[in-house]
């Protein structure tokens, strides 16, 4: 098996981005609706460039829709997006070309093998055949997938799919990944491995806007975080910033649950203890 580490200087993470733009991402009252059910309401949404942006909320706070609403699989409807200067819903096919996602249900081809989902995603994306097979080849070594690469996807584990939907959003080298909940369901030795190819993406000057669930991951990981609670966002800026002057010791669960309003148990349920 290759050491992760020996692929330090691939183009996965020497890609630079000369750009003057502060803000990878922005969006200003960013609205969506399922009919009188409003899932996100009028949020602004601040994401710097070259950051690893941390967007927290309980479940059904609206993470997911807004994830949607930013990557065009959702039409906002209200309020405007700003994502590397250009606006998704005039120019849609601009912005695809410049993002990854790897949503939460990973939106895999079952019947497709590892080295063929890569190859698709290459040929969508119009890149020189030479360079989506080094790009696939470097990936699912990266990945570790380099001895599945001929297996279904059927035939994957939880994890070996989670780094696979990676390896594609990365093949066409963005400026801007999206991922929601990666590192749900593996391994500590995988999310070792993407902790460490995100630090790096952001190194060469890429940007990350993901969910998760599990804080302690966010709290080392993350420089900015953003915090939604019922469809509104309840606060955002640097770790620090949200810990407040007082606050260098609190914790980011601590500081996520002051904002969401978290609650203890209304009951001690006595005939569990017995």
């Amino acid at each position: 098996m290759r050491r992760f580490e020996s692929y330090r200087h691939s183009w996965v993470y020497e890609r630079r981005y000369n750009s003057r733009m502060t803000h990878a991402l922005q969006t200003q009252a960013l609205t969506r609706r399922f009919g009188s059910f409003v899932a996100v309401d009028s949020l602004d949404l601040v994401v710097p460039r070259g950051s690893l942006y941390g967007f927290l909320g309980p479940n059904g706070a609206g993470k997911s829709t807004t994830i949607k609403c930013l990557t065009g699989l959702l039409r906002p409807s209200a309020g405007a997006i700003q994502i590397l200067g250009i606006d998704p819903v005039a120019d849609p096919v601009q912005v695809q070309r410049t993002i990854g996602v790897v949503p939460e249900d990973l939106a895999l081809f079952d019947r497709l093998t590892g080295a063929e989902t890569l190859s698709f995603v290459g040929r969508v994306h119009r890149l020189d055949p030479k360079v989506w097979r080094e790009r696939a080849e470097e990936l699912l070594a990266l990945m570790d997938l380099g001895s599945a690469a001929n297996s279904l996807v059927a035939d994957y584990s939880h994890g070996m799919r989670k780094k696979l939907s990676l390896a594609a959003a990365l093949l066409p080298a963005p400026q801007l990944l999206f991922l929601d909940e990666p590192f749900e369901g593996i391994d500590p030795l995988a999310a070792k491995q993407i902790k460490d190819l995100l630090h790096r993406f952001v190194q060469a000057g890429g940007t990350v806007f993901l969910t998760s669930h599990i804080l302690e991951i966010v709290e080392r990981l993350c420089d900015q975080i953003g915090i939604i609670v019922k469809g509104r966002l309840a606060a955002q800026g640097s770790l620090a910033s949200l810990r407040g002057v007082d606050g260098a010791d609190r914790s980011l669960e601590q500081v996520f649950l002051e904002f969401a309003g978290g609650e203890t148990l209304s009951t001690s349920l006595p005939w569990l203890m017995t």
